[in-house]
């Protein structure tokens, strides 16, 4: 069984077809990219199987389990997180606190323990504090952690989202661009941190539109085209494939 398994998902905005019949399977311990020209269904598939859009048919199973337009606190709750091509931050806190905010949902709900700061919750806290602190080392913001995260480069802003993508230890990562308009440097420690990642065994879907990258770290490509999957397989055989040259540059 896969660990995520998308069977003939459809989405449409308005009569257009942004993912049309796409299957995709995923298995634990993998590292698949998903490429394809702007406009091609990759953000939007991220964004059905992670529940901020509804599918209009077909099924997202995680684990087996039937996640098909399920609410995106449940989905995050069973164990996949993602990042996101714009990078949002909580520009006056630290950036220590604003990896906080994203495992609170993992936590205690309930607002009387929380009131009362019940034992549980406090070494919840601790714990979530000693997390935090490993990921910003993990990522090299250690330095940062007190600063407001409103004072961070757009590039460290990447870093903080991808560290607070891992801090509720997800079985699936999805990471939206992380390369994205940052510069060499920063694209390398990215690089870097998606490859230890995967050595321990985190399964990572990675949209992005850096071929290098997608070329270096993949173990499977799956390519779009006009919200359809078009070819899939390892790097260089997608990198000889016909259809993916023209749908790349039209020759």
């Amino acid at each position: 069984m896969a660990l995520l398994e998308i069977r003939g998902l459809v989405k449409r905005f308005i009569g257009v077809t942004a993912v049309d019949q796409v299957d995709l399977g995923v298995e634990r311990g993998e590292l698949v990219s998903l490429i394809g020209p702007n406009g091609s269904g990759k953000t939007t598939l991220f964004n059905c199987v992670t529940g901020y859009v509804a599918a209009d048919s077909g099924q997202v199973l995680f684990r087996g389990r039937d996640l098909t337009n399920a609410p995106c606190h449940r989905v995050a709750r069973l164990g996949i997180a993602r990042t996101f091509q714009q990078v949002s931050v909580f520009p006056r806190l630290s950036v220590l606190d604003n990896l906080l905010v994203f495992l609170q949902q993992h936590q205690e709900e309930r607002l009387l323990a929380r009131l009362l700061r019940t034992r549980r919750l406090r070494r919840l806290e601790v714990d979530a504090i000693e997390r935090a602190r490993g990921l910003l080392e993990l990522v090299g913001l250690a330095h940062r952690a007190d600063a407001a995260a409103g004072s961070l480069s757009y590039g460290q802003r990447k870093l903080l989202a991808f560290a607070a993508a891992l801090m509720s230890d997800p079985e699936l990562l999805l990471l939206d661009e992380p390369a994205a308009a940052v510069n060499p440097t920063m694209i390398n420690q990215m690089k870097q941190h998606i490859l230890a990642l995967h050595r321990q065994g985190k399964t990572v879907l990675l949209v992005e539109h850096n071929m290098e990258v997608v070329m270096d770290i993949s173990q499977r490509i799956v390519v779009l085209d006009h919200g359809q999957k078009i070819a899939e397989g390892p790097p260089e055989a997608i990198r000889r494939d016909a259809r993916v040259v023209e749908a790349y540059f039209g020759r």
